[in-house]
């Protein structure tokens, strides 16, 4: 990959992004995509079109080399002559020739399906770095992409994907995998708001609403079910469990019950708590062949039947690139979801709500999200916590208490509700 990039890069002819999103997530995939040999984001949108010029700025653009348009003739003008676009379009990228992959890099449902969906409508190639996409409506525009002949797949850097890599390879090297997951970076608090984390987020220039997305559980929880709806693989209950664990203990505390571990069958989705595991990604799996066990121990993997492979980073936006380029230059995909549903992430009231209020964002002071399985969810007639945002409280729901679509009424022209109607009815 590295050379066939480094082929492009002195042939001028690198791979041209079109990048949705220039928040903290999209500022930094445009400075990693600056390190990157034979790739380039071309068009950068952004709704404040201020905060992706100084994306740009920041990655070493020159001030004379960014032009805003907000239609395809004046864009394509500014492209031929070598500039770099900013806009305030999540679909302008799509329509333009010049672009040869779209990624949208925001955390928003909406904002990823619409960036998706208009490349998936003009003939481009998409990369999520987006998991509540994905999760909310990942498997329609799957299904849309392959009619239309283009590529759908979320990144690797966050969890989901690095997980991936790891299932390939345990699975590939036939070992049974017994439970997929994470560290966790946070104590579990699911009243955190942005209020109450304030402090921590300012110290490490985050927006609170994402920091309390994290230790409210909602980012875990569309992590592990991003995960899950690509592998099958199910969480042991509503919320998962997450132990305390470290890469001494995890192997026999996700044992089988049998073997006295507390998963209760192989393929199961979880996370740990925990600062040994913190920030990386694990599968733990059993192994049954004597031979293979007693290399394994050698190699200083584990001890028994049961060994977990673990990886202690992820890299958020900075790896994503690897995963565009793997699938603009070899038409392979990191993560895509199953055809059939596996987990959902529901909406569940953090305080009481009140008919009239509306739901705020991931992160915020109204809802935060909890994994279950798809048919538990279906059976509750919970409300996707991608479709919560902005959703207008119909019926008083009470703190602690699933949000049911009935409870809530929502704008039926979005595109992401229109998405998520038509994949619910596939």
């Amino acid at each position: 990959m590295w050379q066939e990039l480094l082929r492009r890069q002195a042939e001028g002819r690198p791979i041209r992004l079109g990048v949705s999103g220039a928040g903290w997530m999209g500022s930094g995939f445009v400075a990693a995509v600056a390190h990157v040999p034979g790739m380039e984001v071309c068009v950068l949108a952004n709704e404040d079109t201020r905060a992706a010029r100084e994306a740009l700025l920041a990655a070493g653009v020159d001030a004379e080399g960014i032009r805003e348009a907000g239609d395809v003739g004046p864009a394509m003008d500014a492209l031929s002559c070598g500039k770099r676009v900013i806009t305030g379009s999540y679909a302008l990228a799509a329509q333009l020739p010049a672009i040869d992959v779209v990624v949208d890099v925001t955390p928003s449902p909406a904002i990823g399906a619409e960036t998706a969906y208009a490349a998936i409508q003009h003939g481009k190639d998409v990369v999520l770095v987006n998991i509540e996409a994905d999760v909310t409506v990942g498997r329609i525009l799957k299904r849309l992409a392959e009619r239309a002949g283009v590529l759908y797949t979320v990144s690797s850097g966050d969890e989901p994907g690095c997980l991936m890599e790891l299932w390939e390879f345990v699975n590939t090297l036939g070992y049974e995998p017994i439970v997929i997951g994470k560290g966790k970076n946070n104590p579990l608090d699911q009243t955190a708001t942005p209020d109450t984390v304030a402090e921590a987020a300012r110290k490490a220039g985050k927006d609170p609403y994402q920091v309390a997305s994290y230790v409210d559980g909602t980012k875990t929880m569309f992590e592990m079910a991003c995960a899950a709806n690509a592998t099958g693989c199910l969480p042991m209950r509503r919320g998962m469990i997450g132990p305390e664990a470290d890469l001494k203990t995890v192997s026999q505390v996700y044992a089988l019950r049998e073997d006295g571990g507390i998963t209760p069958a192989p393929g199961m989705v979880d996370f740990v708590q925990g600062a040994a595991m913190a920030g990386g990604v694990f599968v733990t799996v059993r192994v049954s062949d004597a031979r293979l066990c007693a290399d394994l121990e050698y190699l200083k993997v584990g001890r028994g039947s049961y060994y977990t492979f673990f990886r202690p980073y992820h890299l958020w936006f900075l790896e994503a690139p690897i995963s565009v380029a793997r699938a603009h230059l070899y038409r392979q995909t990191t993560l895509v979801p199953l055809d059939r549903p596996v987990t959902e992430v529901m909406t569940v009231a953090k305080r009481d709500l009140r008919p009239g209020e509306r739901l705020d964002d991931l992160g915020g002071y109204t809802f935060y999200g909890v994994i279950d399985r798809a048919e538990e969810a279906r059976a509750l007639n919970a409300l996707p916590a991608g479709l919560a945002p902005g959703a207008a409280v119909a019926r008083p729901v009470a703190a602690g208490e699933v949000v049911r679509w009935g409870d809530v009424r929502l704008d039926e022209d979005r595109l992401v509700v229109r998405l998520r109607r038509q994949q619910d009815a596939l």
